[in-house]
């Protein structure tokens, strides 16, 4: 699953240098010749084939969504009517899973992250595909190893260890966006940055946030998954967030997976996307100096 809902409204001010319009950044082509969505789409295709792929994405991006999604079947790009952050647009494509597949295990990814080591974030997925088919009531969340107290990012702080999966603990808490002391403690402990990347069963997913949220369940348990047919649900629906007003009050059903080598970065500043050039030894367009025309 690729969540392509958000507005991507911190980075407008980047992709209006670059295309001359604040478009999301997950449409982008910020580095070489794919945007965020076309390389996502592209660093899952050897693990899950275009016709068991779905992207959510919004309505009013569609005109953006359309070529880029080109390689999934029409019947796989869902649309919402609007973005109301990652919660309900996660819940619409979990529902939609059950209906095709209700014994499927779902992994899902977000689309607006860069990652620079393709080949070992596939393995980390297949890893965490198994720890769950060994585990069925448990989600899998991917955990970056930082590399610097960066208090912009959400982390995982690990718990026991998971016996026979490797490098999988137990998830003992979530802190989103510390300051810098506090985030300094918990990489001691061994913290990671929160990926949002998770693989789980699909009914296991709704059962939880059934657990959660029964009110939204509810509304869009038997919604057609498109604009127009959810609409009435979306007036009704608050916005949330599916890590802070979900997957913080399970603690108890994840395990965390943690990795030391991919390279990812969460592009929600133009100073992270920035990062990420001069790692490349690249210089962003928008610092490159304009030359004066006479």
């Amino acid at each position: 699953m690729a969540l392509a809902g958000g507005d991507g409204t911190r980075l407008q001010a980047v992709t209006r240098t670059i295309t001359g319009a604040p478009i999301p950044k997950q449409y982008c082509r910020i580095i070489g010749n794919r945007s965020l969505l076309e390389a996502t789409l592209d660093r899952i295709a050897p693990l899950v084939p275009p016709d068991r792929t779905l992207a959510i994405v919004n309505r009013g991006h569609l005109k953006l969504a359309r070529p880029q999604v080109a390689t999934l079947p029409v019947s796989n790009v869902l649309v919402q009517p609007r973005n109301l952050d990652t919660g309900p647009g996660i819940l619409v494509s979990l529902l939609e899973l059950a209906r095709r597949d209700p014994d499927a295990t779902v992994s899902i990814f977000p689309t607006d992250h860069d990652i620079r080591a393709e080949v070992a974030f596939r393995k980390h997925i297949v890893e965490m595909a198994r720890l769950v088919d060994g585990h069925r009531a448990t989600i899998a969340l991917l955990g970056a190893r930082p590399d610097r107290t960066e208090t912009g990012y959400g982390y995982i702080v690990p718990g026991p260890k998971v016996w026979g999966a490797g490098a999988a603990f137990r998830v003992a808490a979530f802190r989103e966006k510390p300051v810098q002391s506090l985030a300094a403690k918990i990489i001691r402990r061994g913290g990671l940055w929160n990926s949002f990347v998770m693989v789980g069963r699909v009914a296991r997913f709704i059962e939880l946030v059934r657990e959660i949220r029964p009110d939204d369940v509810a509304r869009l348990a038997h919604v057609p998954a498109d604009a127009e047919g959810l609409a009435p649900a979306y007036d009704e629906m608050p916005s949330w967030n599916f890590s802070r007003d979900f997957l913080t009050h399970i603690p108890k059903h994840l395990v965390v997976a943690r990795a030391e080598d991919l390279g990812w970065s969460d592009w929600g500043t133009p100073e992270a996307v920035e990062r990420t050039f001069a790692t490349m030894g690249l210089v962003p367009p928008w610092r490159v100096p304009q030359r004066a025309t006479a």
